[in-house]
């Protein structure tokens, strides 16, 4: 066979992720740095809320927002990263490898996204605490008492006996933890679930949170975590 036919005969050589049987990808581009990621381990255990940065192929650092029982000088552990995309509004699901490489950052190896789904983008905290519900106009204008069922740092479930509507606005003023202050979050109805034996239940999304807002709020749900484990 001549070099012609030996340079057009070769057959293309398929990346590992897409031979057969492979299903995984490289992190891109469904993954980027500044995204906002649970890590739990093999078991589904919740390790920490982090922020992923300095994306590079398959490496990546994490920045933690919430503290971990994981010890800075453990070694290099498999875990599962969920993150949320805010372009494609989907959570992406992820597998690596991290080792410490301080008190409050990891380094990430071998990152790869397994799949995409249109999932729930954070943990979410059974709550079930008073709360008040703050509108300014309206028929409900006012302070109303409700019940906060859960939250996580986008957002929260509440059950009142006063009707909202989907896309009403209110101020949601909640004590997550007894001897810190009240947490306030501005909120909206997004979806409504009506029940047979009971008040409605409220989905809301909480609006124009900072940095900070949300820094504050992982920290709040993960010491309650904690709270109700040492309690159980």
């Amino acid at each position: 066979m001549n070099l012609f036919h030996r340079l057009f005969d070769r057959k293309e050589k398929k990346p590992a992720s897409q031979e057969a049987g492979g299903t995984r990808k490289e992190a891109q581009p469904d993954v980027y740095s500044g995204m906002r990621v649970e890590v739990t381990d093999q078991e589904g255990k919740l390790l920490f809320v982090a922020k992923l940065q300095g994306l590079r192929g398959d490496k990546a650092e994490l920045y933690q927002y919430s503290e971990t029982e994981l010890s800075p000088e453990e070694e290099a552990i498999p875990v599962h990263i969920r993150g949320y995309n805010d372009h494609t509004r989907k959570a992406i699901y992820m597998e690596a490898a991290i080792s410490p490489v301080s008190k409050h950052t990891w380094k990430v190896e071998g990152l790869t996204v397994s799949r995409a789904a249109n999932d729930r983008a954070f943990f979410r905290l059974n709550t079930d605490l008073p709360a008040t519900a703050v509108t300014f106009s309206g028929l409900e204008m006012g302070e109303k008492p409700c019940r906060m069922l859960n939250i996580s740092v986008g957002g929260a479930c509440i059950r009142s006996e006063f009707q909202y509507y989907e896309g009403d606005k209110f101020l949601l003023k909640v004590k997550l933890i007894e001897d810190r202050p009240e947490s306030v979050m501005y909120c909206q109805v997004l979806r409504i679930v009506e029940r047979e034996n009971g008040f409605p239940e409220y989905g809301c999304q909480f609006l124009e949170l900072t940095e900070e807002d949300q820094e504050r709020i992982i920290q709040n749900i993960f010491t309650a975590q904690r709270q109700k484990r040492g309690n159980s």
